[in-house]
């Protein structure tokens, strides 16, 4: 027990210290840029200027093709690596409520699995970014196919792969749910912002959050309608989902509506990294 508590207490202790806290304000910083980035690919493609993929490999390499790319990369890279170790140290803070009952156990647990795929999302992110510094990055929606036809090859693996897909439309409701019911306050801390800034960042969270969902949705489907089709080139990512939106009816306004809220999205990631809290 007593082992525990300290392994308990280190972690907090960890993951409240002033440098890693530092470090996830540049990763917050970093993540906001990539969504920024994917934003103005999508306004790219949207109006028959787009050259990379409208994802986060697209966002990535047109960084890595500025003169400063490489070492914003760098740096980029380290902060989503010190926001990946934020959100793993949550694991551990609300360990000891795994063995509680009722309402205490059900809030550790939800957000352990919170943490755990946050933690999981931002180290991918993290070895994207090292890869486009280091001159290794590729097409993440190649990468996403080549993936999903490997699983195809597995025992009941065209079950995992429409399992996978409902769960990125799940999280794409998730998304959605957070917006329009504005629970992503929660994760801010605003109580030392100047006044006028809570209405700022309400409105870019409804906005951003249910864009994002959207665009996830889609990403979503796709794996679904791969799963059913058991064709992996369906399955084509971020930017495969960008382009549906695109030759929807309408698709060209969809799109840029889609776009300037994953926009908006990234704009929420800056306000909270000046005002950070832990989900």
């Amino acid at each position: 027990m007593g082992g525990q508590r300290t392994t308990t207490g280190a972690a907090g202790r960890a993951g409240d210290s002033d440098a890693l806290e530092h470090l996830a304000r540049v990763g917050l910083i970093a993540y906001g840029v990539v969504h920024v980035l994917v934003a103005w690919l999508a306004l790219q493609l949207a109006w028959g200027g787009g050259g990379q993929s409208a994802d986060q490999s697209g966002a990535l390499a047109t960084l890595a093709a500025s003169p400063v790319g490489k070492p914003l990369l760098w740096v980029l890279a380290v902060g989503l690596v010190a926001l990946a170790l934020w959100q793993a140290a949550e694991v551990l803070r609300w360990r000891s409520g795994w063995s509680a009952s009722g309402d205490v156990r059900k809030r550790a647990v939800t957000k352990t699995v919170k943490a755990v795929a946050k933690t999981v999302v931002y180290a991918a992110l993290a070895v994207l970014a090292f890869r486009f510094a280091t001159g290794g990055g590729q097409s993440s929606a190649g990468q996403q196919q080549q993936a999903t036809a490997g699983v195809f090859g597995w025992p009941g693996g065209r079950w995992l792969v429409g399992l996978a897909g409902l769960v990125v439309i799940g999280v794409c409701v998730h998304h959605v749910l957070k917006g329009l019911k504005k629970s992503f306050l929660e994760e801010i801390d605003l109580t030392a912002a100047p006044p006028g800034a809570e209405r700022l960042v309400t409105r870019l969270g409804q906005v951003g959050y249910p864009a994002k969902g959207i665009a996830l949705g889609v990403v979503g489907a796709l794996l679904v309608y791969a799963a059913v089709t058991v064709d992996p080139a369906q399955s084509a990512g971020l930017d495969g989902a960008l382009r549906t939106i695109l030759d929807a009816p309408f698709g060209r306004v969809l799109l840029t509506l889609v776009a300037l809220g994953i926009a908006a999205f990234g704009a929420f990631c800056f306000v909270r990294a000046r005002y950070p809290e832990r989900t």
